[in-house]
């Protein structure tokens, strides 16, 4: 099969590999319409997080089922399926204690797929702990309708959800990627009455209206903190979600915050994020910083596909771009540099 490997920094090739088998309790997917690329696979070629040479990268699968293991019931081969980009083995005291990401008792453990195991930018997949991370996709939804399921809405959903956010809520989200407009998103659905979404792409600011946001910031233009203390008479916000991972945006949601409010933290830091005195009231300022890997798991994955079915929210807009496997590396070199409006590339085999 062919697959897209990490050669070193600076470097990703696509290869021929050896088609996966499943042994017991693991399933082998056939990867159908579409697998995309995420910022984490970006992290990885940049070398700001270490990923062995020759491994399959990628994290957000759908496919159908090829074969499957001992110990696997209740699916078919021929399923259509998605699997969550957090793959927890349900079992783990992690798991059980309704950490799965963190499954294995070590952080980001749940985290395998491109990390510690071979990823889905490939033909093929192989899954661990079928029981429970498979899930079979409705037949009234498209590949496409669930793409977002695996990794960004999970986790830009995880963000709102994490940040307690309550009806009636004033919420700001600080970069409107793909993570961030999933925020939004769910910042809509947990009943926040006033969103605004910070972002200097007016392409980004329009989507983010689409997806909920009341208010758009264009910060190369206005100044955020400015407009939001004006927009919420001085108070600060409830709940401000930082997805982007840097500095600076992990500072300014801070400074949005109201005394008491909760900072919801879903960018990957590849520094040393520092809490200005300040801004951070000096540690009494009853803050709350609350950090959140992709939810994972079929559940989540079944809970997701019903808000798509619903209508509740479509993000199939957000797939701007489409390749074919074998163009991997000119996908790559599109979203790692942000050309052309890009927001989630689609690669089909």
């Amino acid at each position: 099969m062919k697959a897209a490997v990490f050669i070193r920094p600076g470097q990703i090739a696509l290869e021929d590999k050896p088609i996966p088998t499943a042994g017991p309790g693991e399933a082998v997917i056939r990867i159908t319409t579409t697998t995309t690329i995420c910022g984490t696979d970006v992290h990885f070629l940049k070398g700001e997080f270490p990923v062995e040479a020759g491994r399959t990268i990628g994290h957000e699968p759908v496919g159908v089922i090829a074969e499957f293991g001992a110990g696997v019931t209740g699916y078919a081969l021929g399923q259509r399926v998605v699997v969550g980009a957090i793959t927890p083995c349900g079992q783990c005291h992690p798991c059980l204690d309704g950490h799965q990401a963190q499954c294995g008792g070590k952080a980001a453990g749940g985290w395998r797929f491109g990390n510690t195991i071979d990823g889905c930018q490939a033909e093929y997949l192989l899954v661990p702990h079928v029981m429970s991370n498979l899930e079979p996709i409705p037949d009234g939804l498209t590949d496409e309708q669930v793409l977002m399921c695996p990794d960004i809405m999970s986790t830009g959903f995880g963000g709102a959800e994490s940040g307690d956010i309550k009806i009636g809520d004033t919420v700001v989200v600080f970069a409107q990627g793909p993570i961030g407009l999933c925020a939004t998103a769910g910042a809509k659905l947990r009943g926040a009455s006033l969103i605004i979404a910070v972002d200097g792409v007016a392409a980004r600011l329009e989507t983010a209206r689409k997806l909920g946001a009341d208010v758009a910031i264009d910060y190369t233009k206005t100044d955020p903190l400015t407009e939001i203390m004006r927009l919420t008479g001085g108070r600060g916000v409830d709940v401000a979600i930082e997805a982007l991972g840097t500095q600076q945006t992990f500072e300014s949601c801070l400074r949005a915050l109201k005394p008491g409010g909760t900072l919801s933290s879903l960018g990957v830091y590849s520094g040393k994020p520092s809490l200005p005195l300040d801004a951070f009231a000096a540690g009494v300022g009853d803050h709350r910083i609350i950090t959140t890997l992709c939810p994972g798991g079929k559940e989540r994955m079944r809970r997701l596909m019903n808000v798509v079915a619903s209508g509740r929210v479509d993000l199939q807009p957000m797939v701007t771009h489409r390749f074919k496997l074998d163009q991997i590396e000119l996908a790559y070199d599109l979203f790692m540099h942000q050309h052309d409006g890009v927001l989630k590339v689609a690669i089909t085999p």
